[in-house]
């Protein structure tokens, strides 16, 4: 459990930082959320994260259109169903693609985009209670480790954002960056992020 933790959520920050890169109006308003809670202290503490509304939307925006894990672990059907016209058997193994549904136009307006605000004032999470949103799984299959997961990403971002401003070692527009998935176990960028990191100096 806590080394598919690590690999999922290195994963999620990458591409968190990414759209970050690609979203500068997003990156400064939630900077400005988080060094306006933090404060003059030298450290982010539990408390402070829960102050943070805006990075909570981040993430949960992020998670949404980049789910480390495109499809949920295998399920098994313990009786025979019929679901949407089809009969599906005892014993089948099924797959939930996460991927789909968590871009589904049907659901989601403009689903290819990141849009934390998307989630203000929206009650839809990944707790396992919302299926738009079910990265982490539901029921008793549900990811032991969503709290752990959510509370390690929540810290990393907040501390990224907090004594650092990000930029790419060239020229270029964050909005050319190469955002090509590769499908794995998990979906990574295809060509890893490298950004310069400059101290906060406010």
């Amino acid at each position: 459990m806590f080394v598919g933790g690590i690999d999922t959520t290195s994963t999620a920050l990458e591409w968190v930082t990414a759209e970050f890169i690609r979203s500068p109006s997003t990156t400064k308003r939630a900077q400005e959320e988080i060094r306006r809670v933090v404060g003059t202290k030298s450290h982010i503490e539990v408390e402070d994260i829960s102050q943070m509304d805006y990075l909570k939307c981040i993430h949960r925006e992020n998670m949404r259109l980049h789910p480390p894990l495109p499809l949920l672990v295998p399920r098994e059907t313990s009786a025979c169903v019929n679901f949407e016209g089809y009969d599906i058997l005892s014993k089948t193994r099924v797959f939930i693609n996460v991927f789909a549904i968590q871009r589904d136009p049907k659901i989601w307006d403009r689903p290819e985009e990141f849009i934390p605000q998307r989630f203000k004032d929206n009650r839809v999470d990944f707790k396992g209670l919302d299926f738009e949103l079910i990265l982490f799984g539901g029921g008793r299959r549900g990811c032991p480790g969503i709290s752990f997961g959510v509370a390690i990403a929540e810290n990393v971002i907040a501390n990224l954002l907090c004594w650092f401003d990000w930029e790419l070692p060239s020229s270029n527009a964050g909005k050319d960056l190469d955002m090509t998935e590769v499908n794995a176990v998990t979906v990574f960028k295809k060509v890893p992020l490298e950004l310069v990191a400059i101290p906060d100096s406010s």
